[in-house]
């Protein structure tokens, strides 16, 4: 990435300016004022589900026009929503709930305005990771927010194998349809470890289940699941040594991106996934890497 400074509110900067906007993960009265100032100033919204955020905006009487931006069109939504900043019109980004960018396809328009030299402007807001981490009762620093795993049993146990070894809390998100059978991977891959899952956050029927792995999932094994959950995981109580050398270690991340392409006839996207999974870094980070840097 070269080098430049953005001076947010610099008042001669005369393209349009890109606002990452939190919305409530659940309940209503979490919209911040600002939030919901820069949603009536700004030209237009983009949201991820315009179906969701119309209902918000209907609730605060906010008329600005959406544009429709997620995973399925984001490459053409994506370069209207780059042209109009450019044309000086100022847009709010917004995903379902919570932070933009945060398991949400925000992050790649982030990284074409930054491209463009376009300036992105962060506002500060509701995150379910760090409501459910803050009142887990695990130790709340240092952590490791991971998100959603893999939907396949076979990524998704080499994920957790990988997640093993941290020493640190970490954080999940899974819907309420594969809960059970994550939790019962991570008892057979993690051991039995404290964990804290969290529901409808900020809602009527928020709750938190406190156990081990084993009681958490034999109380589900009961109950109804409803709502998305946010997983809070004990990290390791010992560091996990791992003293073979990776063929990959002396390579830059573009350089083992380009080799997997090469040598494994896979596309950017493919490689940057298996990458992502070889280094045990983000998916996002790697991205940049090979697109930006």
């Amino acid at each position: 990435m070269d080098l430049w400074q953005q001076n947010s509110f610099n008042e001669s900067y005369t393209q349009g300016r890109l606002y990452l906007i939190p919305t409530p993960i659940g309940n209503l009265e979490d919209i911040t004022y600002r939030s919901l100032r820069m949603l009536k100033e700004v030209d237009y919204i983009a949201a991820e589900d315009t179906r969701n955020t119309k209902k918000l905006c209907n609730y605060f009487e906010i008329t600005t026009p959406l544009i429709s931006y997620h995973e399925h069109n984001k490459e053409q939504s994506g370069r209207k929503i780059i042209d109009l900043l450019k044309d000086g019109k100022d847009i709010g980004l917004v995903s379902d709930a919570g932070m933009p960018s945060i398991s949400d396809p925000g992050y790649e328009i982030v990284v074409e305005a930054l491209e463009e030299k376009l300036y992105v402007v962060p506002l500060p807001g509701a995150n379910a990771a760090l409501t459910a981490l803050i009142a887990s009762g695990l130790v709340s620093q240092p952590f490791y927010f991971y998100g959603f795993l893999d939907r396949q049993k076979k990524e998704k146990k080499k994920e957790l194998e990988r997640l093993k070894k941290f020493t640190d809390t970490f954080i999940l998100y899974e819907s309420p349809h594969r809960l059970k059978d994550t939790l019962s991977l991570m008892h057979d891959i993690l051991g039995n470890r404290s964990i804290v899952v969290s529901r409808e956050l900020t809602k009527k029927f928020e709750e938190f289940t406190r156990g081990n792995i084993s009681e958490v999932l034999s109380l589900y094994e009961e109950q109804g699941i409803k709502g998305e959950c946010c997983i809070i995981i004990e990290g390791s109580s010992e560091e996990v040594s791992d003293d073979t050398e990776s063929w990959w270690q002396d390579l830059s991340i573009l350089e083992h991106v380009q080799q997997v392409m090469e040598t494994e006839g896979h596309s950017s996207k493919e490689a940057i996934k298996q990458v992502s999974k070889e280094r045990n870094l983000p998916k996002r980070e790697v991205y940049q890497a090979f697109h930006v840097e």
